[in-house]
């Protein structure tokens, strides 16, 4: 599929006829390739990058999805809402939509190359609580690797919640870190628990997450870098669950000021 077939497909929430890894040629990198000609389409007709998507950092459900290594793409001012705790979702034009409760990342500064975590922290910002909506256009959910990073990296949606300063959780990478790990959240919907996540599912602390998708992306040909204003969201502590117009769904973490609930419109 070419780039502008991807967006047409994106555009219009239509599922793909094949999926592109039907080609053996079609890898990682040339998935990349191909995600960054869209993002460049996106920008062509007036969509502003405001920051990434990491996905596949729960290790947990790496079999039920036949991935197993983390993935990124781009979150865009059209795909990006902020709220102070509760917001409205469209899910007009998303295809087969699932939520999945993050952490997000707000940045200040650019990291200074090789990044150590100490010096990652000193380049945030914020900590938000997020929910990322996250689509396929593959039917069933059922893709490669390659699929996944084509296709967006699955992302179709950003609500961010409250933002906290980051020096007002921590005062370094290593309490940030261990902080991060240890926060549960309760995920419910229609005010009923459907699961609890740990901080520690998305390669070992959401920051951790942060600080692995940094040296990925840089190591990406043609990826832009992480800029002031940035955000980063790292990664679902839950499963994706399907979401639907007029469902309610409420995030739960178990640090002060950080959850979230969002109502979904078509």
């Amino acid at each position: 599929m070419s780039p502008q077939d991807l967006l047409t497909h994106l555009d219009q929430g239509r599922l793909w006829g094949a999926p592109p890894s039907a080609d053996p040629a079609f890898d990682l990198p040339t998935a990349y390739a191909r995600a960054l000609a869209v993002r460049a389409l996106r920008q062509a007709r007036g969509e502003v990058p405001r920051g990434y998507k990491v996905g596949f950092t729960n290790r947990t459900i790496w079999p039920r999805y036949n991935v197993f290594e983390p993935i990124w793409g781009t979150v865009y001012d059209s795909t990006l809402a902020f709220c102070e705790g509760a917001g409205t979702v469209s899910l007009a034009a998303t295809c087969q939509p699932r939520l999945e409760p993050e952490i997000v990342f707000g940045l200040r500064a650019t990291p200074v190359p090789g990044a150590t975590l100490a010096q990652l922290f000193d380049a945030i910002a914020w900590v938000a609580p997020g929910f990322e909506i996250v689509q396929s256009h593959l039917p069933d959910w059922k893709f490669q690797a390659a699929d996944t990073v084509a296709d967006g990296s699955l992302h179709a949606r950003l609500l961010v919640g409250h933002q906290t300063p980051v020096h007002e959780l921590a005062v370094g990478a290593a309490q940030l870190d261990a902080l991060l790990a240890q926060t549960l959240v309760v995920l419910d919907r229609q005010g009923q628990s459907v699961e609890q996540g740990q901080g520690a599912n998305v390669l070992d602390s959401p920051l951790r997450a942060l600080h692995h998708f940094l040296n990925t992306l840089r190591a990406c040909p043609g990826a832009p870098d992480l800029m002031p204003g940035d955000v980063v969201t790292t990664g679902t502590w839950t499963d994706a669950w399907p979401v639907q117009p007029g469902d309610h769904w409420s995030a739960h973490f178990s640090l002060p000021g950080f959850s979230l609930s969002a109502t979904f419109t078509a």
